[in-house]
């Protein structure tokens, strides 16, 4: 229904479902990014039917954090017509089956569906003042950096779990999730409260996540590549 309804009113189309929304007017050329995490009552017996929960919103401004602090998106690259018409990229995850660490699950699954967009050519006719999308032609999202997070249980500061399981979240004493980009740069720190972490352990977790980010990187480009048409 949906790929006739794209063919039929294909600019509708994507103003439903690939938005298309007027700059806000103090920032005339940018387009507008907005992440939600959602954990519905089917992932987990924790989680209940309704409106978002304390953890889903905590998640959904995580994300909204690293793709500001990492710079993946930059959404300038988003205006197409400044002052005028710009695209909106509404960035859905979907929580399945809930088991711990959903931050670091949240941005593998943000980093691989944004390499795998691809945007038509949107113009704005000049006598008309209308938009005209072009279907035929589609250029990939630009992705500036590719932000990698990796997340720690904290047991008294003794013990580092890496990709803690929601038993082990449960049990530790606090959690800490380190965002580094593909150079090593640290683009993010999120630690929610908890037992503190002293500067040698958390240099030793930000050290790991830089190498862990290399073996991630590696697997996304894979899958990517597996699904490109050739």
């Amino acid at each position: 229904m949906a790929a006739a309804f794209k063919t039929v009113e294909p600019l509708e189309y994507y103003r439903r479902f690939l938005e298309l929304a007027a700059p806000a007017a103090d920032s005339a050329n940018k387009g507008y990014i907005v992440p939600n995490v959602e954990l519905p009552s089917l992932c987990a017996e924790r989680f209940r039917s309704g409106p978002p929960g304390e953890e889903a919103q905590a998640a959904s401004q995580f994300i909204a954090d690293v793709i500001e602090n990492s710079q993946m998106i930059v959404k300038e690259d988003l205006c197409i017509a400044s002052g005028k018409l710009a695209w909106v990229l509404y960035c859905d995850i979907i929580c399945l089956d809930y088991d711990g660490n959903l931050l670091d699950a949240s941005v593998f699954a943000l980093l691989a569906a944004l390499k795998n967009v691809q945007l038509p050519l949107v113009m704005i006719n000049e006598e008309t003042g209308l938009s005209e999308v072009n279907l035929k032609q589609k250029n990939p999202l630009v992705i500036r950096k590719h932000p990698v997070a990796t997340s720690f249980a904290i047991f008294d500061d003794t013990l580092l779990i890496v990709d803690p399981t929601a038993e082990e979240e449960d049990l530790a004493t606090g959690t800490v999730t380190i965002v580094t980009d593909e150079e090593g740069r640290l683009c993010s720190v999120h630690k929610p409260g908890g037992s503190p972490l002293t500067g040698a352990k958390l240099q030793d977790c930000i050290t790991r996540a830089i190498t862990r980010h290399k073996e991630v990187k590696k697997l996304i480009d894979k899958v990517i590549k597996s699904i490109t048409p050739k």
